[in-house]
């Protein structure tokens, strides 16, 4: 089966489009399937997702949904958040290129401040337990119909040895997802164990197993590829996340003028006694917290009555430049103005900013007191309690 898209054509095969409709049709008469995709590293979860997610809005197809809820556990490799995040988005568009991820706003989201779960992998489980329950809530709370008859996606991280495949476990077992598809690929050390692996006992008759194998027979090259290349992705989605702060009508064909265009872009000012400051994974001298934020990639998130460790993440920034005479912090987001007024936390973790980005000599500018956005003059300026944005 060919699946066109503008990004190029690929080919499908049969027993992919079978298990994307098998699961489909499986739904007709029981609640919305839960679907959780598992393989090894550059196999083709992520692909598969997308055609899972395709058929079941397809138009053409009778067992068409209006929407699709998106559960993306790859911190390293995500989907339609930036990386370093875990999130739920709901999609009620065809994906129109299989071959590529692309950024959408999520329902939910939590900054992990990383690209590996290895750090926490405990914190790490958790957030997307707490995805899980928000997902659940959606549907059992919504006064739409056709909210609450929202099948979930699942995507897991290629990491399925060690500490990863416990993991993996854990997750199987806490989500308990109607479906399970796990992909194989022709070089066997690399697969999951035969069979559902996270189950301690017998099958569970109301769990579906699906086993299917990698659409690539050239395996052990574009592994190989996908792990020299993967730090290149995650620059370029950041890249494309933070594109999202410049006007499109503005040509930027390189990524030194999308660098320039940046460094240039006026930053939202921004009160340092109106955020709060966490260090993920780590713990920062009080004397070095500053030196430490500087030219440095955050999460924006805003703190939860129950819990700061569930704050919710808006999106990303980078702090341009902080002036601590003035009190003062520097910030370039895409995030909408009205939404960042409600941010009160700063998530440092240990996502960083393209090399390629900082390689500009404007960058070496210590601070941008004087190339920020400033409508106080214009009677603009937002003030929201004691903090104060000017865009």
């Amino acid at each position: 089966m060919k699946a066109d898209g503008p990004g190029g054509n690929i080919i499908i095969p049969k027993e992919w489009s079978d298990a994307a409709e098998t699961i489909a049709r499986d739904s007709i008469t029981s609640p919305p399937p839960i679907a959780l995709i598992c393989g090894a590293r550059g196999c083709g979860k992520s692909t598969f997702s997308r055609f899972l997610v395709n058929t079941f809005l397809s138009r053409s197809s009778k067992l068409r949904y209006e929407r699709v809820a998106y559960l993306d556990t790859d911190v390293g490799q995500t989907e339609f958040a930036p990386p370093g995040c875990l999130s739920l988005s709901v999609i009620d568009k065809e994906i129109e290129d299989l071959t590529i991820p692309c950024l959408k706003t999520p329902e939910r989201a939590f900054f992990f401040g990383d690209v590996s779960s290895k750090r926490d992998p405990e914190a790490y489980l958790n957030y997307i337990l707490a995805l899980y329950d928000y997902y659940k809530e959606y549907c059992m709370f919504s006064k739409s119909k056709s909210s609450r008859n929202t099948p979930l996606l699942v995507n897991t991280p290629g990491w399925v040895k060690g500490i990863g495949y416990n993991t993996l476990v854990d997750m199987l077992k806490r989500i308990a997802p109607s479906h399970v598809v796990k992909i194989s690929v022709p070089c066997e050390r690399k697969n999951l164990p035969d069979g559902a692996f996270w189950l301690d006992g017998d099958c569970d008759e109301t769990q579906k197993l699906f086993e299917i194998n990698s659409a690539r027979q050239d395996f052990s090259d574009r592994l190989m590829l996908v792990q020299k290349d993967a730090r290149l992705l995650r620059d370029m989605r950041i890249m494309a996340y933070f594109r999202q702060c410049i006007p499109n009508n503005m040509n930027i064909s390189t990524i030194r003028e999308l660098a320039h265009a940046l460094v240039s872009h006026p930053p939202y000012e921004i009160s340092i006694s109106s955020v709060k400051i966490r260090h993920l994974h780590c713990q920062v001298p009080r004397t070095e917290i500053f030196r430490s934020l500087n030219a440095s990639l955050v999460g924006l998130a805003i703190s939860s009555e129950e819990s700061e460790q569930f704050s919710h993440c808006v999106g990303l920034g980078i702090v341009r430049a902080i002036d601590t005479s003035k009190h003062l912090l520097y910030v370039i987001t895409p995030v909408p103005q009205s939404t960042l007024e409600k941010v009160d936390l700063f998530l440092q973790g240990f996502v960083q900013i393209p090399t390629c980005l900082l390689q500009v000599e404007e960058c070496m500018s210590p601070y941008m007191s004087a190339n920020v956005w400033d409508l106080a003059s214009k009677g603009f300026a937002a003030r929201i309690g004691d903090v104060e944005f000017k865009k």
